[in-house]
């Protein structure tokens, strides 16, 4: 089967790349097939979040595992596409170039038959040029994220040092 794929550059202008890949495509294979789509050299760091339809950002699959946690991280090469996407997981947030952000909306529009006598992975449609630097990261977050219960919450961003007063850092800290 082949996976149809719209990936968006999140910009304020429409700029996206419609691509064809084999489901069995590794996870490394899209992450080639989107900087190359856009133009990228394809030596930065990145790594695909698995997305639920809101697009929070979920379990993370890194180009590289350089972590030295307990916990190893999935790695491109090693996940198949179709082991993190299907008709019921179709979202997924790419980040190219952590200094810069790079960071794009992939959406699994299709899942499709084979075609024959062609070759995947396919650059299907391109619409827009990608600006010469990556647009402004927002991490100012939703206002709906304000959790009342969380007695470190505050609407007004007003921290006070107290609030810190029972996190223990001396006794926990490295």
């Amino acid at each position: 089967m082949i996976y149809r794929f719209r990936i968006i550059l999140d910009t304020e202008e429409d700029i996206f790349r419609d691509i064809e890949i084999e489901q069995t495509a590794t996870c490394e294979d899209l992450h080639n097939s989107i900087t190359q789509s856009f133009g990228f050299d394809g030596t930065e760091m990145a790594s695909f979040y698995i997305s639920d339809d809101e697009w929070r950002q979920g379990e993370e699959i890194a180009l590289f595992d350089m972590g030295e946690g307990q916990t190893p991280l999935r790695t491109m090469i090693e996940t198949p596409l179709e082991e993190v996407l299907s008709e019921d997981q179709t979202r997924m947030i790419y980040v190219y170039d952590f200094l810069n952000l790079w960071t794009f909306f992939v959406e699994l529009g299709e899942i499709a038959e084979v075609e024959d006598g062609k070759s995947y992975p396919k650059l299907m449609y391109v619409h827009g040029q990608i600006p010469a630097q990556a647009p402004e990261a927002d991490f100012s977050g939703d206002e709906d994220d304000f959790d009342e219960d969380d007695p470190f919450a505050d609407e007004d961003d007003d921290y006070d040092i107290e609030d810190y007063d029972g996190l223990d850092f001396d006794e926990n800290w490295n």
